[in-house]
């Protein structure tokens, strides 16, 4: 994070329950659970979850299991679920998995089962898609100091580096 901390998504042995830990060196100093109704925020099964912190230090989580983007403050409180565009003209549902953030705060996450990467405003508002043919089931995201985003193709194993920015 950009305090230092290292966010570490856990899962129970039993896959009952799921969290979000925070750690200041060995000492877990915050867990992130549950929302203001006592619901899980994120699924508990097998399936890794990724996670990000944006510029306002906002923790994005990307559970492909349940087909949201989890957004929670710092404070761990709830602000918004991302479940795709408002309207969505393909044949799969949205699933995300891999997620990252830019210099301007929006979050980024991939849908690989559709090839595309979607742009979320910081509050959570759909910008747009990148929807790129040379685009091959995209996975892991990364966005450097410069807004280069980085893109890992889950079935070829290559790393492409793609234009976004407008």
């Amino acid at each position: 994070t950009s305090s230092g901390d290292l966010l570490v998504t856990m899962v129970s042995n039993d896959y009952k329950q799921s969290k979000i830990v925070r750690y200041f060196g060995p000492t877990e100093i915050q867990s992130i659970q549950w929302d203001d109704q006592g619901k899980a925020l994120y699924s508990s099964d097998i399936y890794c979850k990724y996670l990000s912190e944006n510029r306002n230090l906002d923790i994005c989580v990307a559970d492909s299991s349940t087909r949201v983007v989890v957004v929670v403050s710092a404070a761990g409180i709830l602000r918004f679920r991302y479940t795709g565009p408002p309207t969505n003209n393909t044949k799969i549902p949205f699933k995300p998995s891999g997620i990252t953030t830019d210099s301007q705060g929006r979050i980024l996450t991939s849908d690989r089962d559709n090839n595309r990467i979607h742009i979320v405003e910081q509050d959570g508002n759909f910008l747009r898609h990148i929807d790129n043919i040379i685009l091959q089931e995209p996975a892991c995201l990364c966005v450097d100091s410069r807004d280069n985003l980085f893109v890992a193709e889950f079935v070829t194993g290559r790393l492409k580096k793609v234009q976004y920015y407008k």
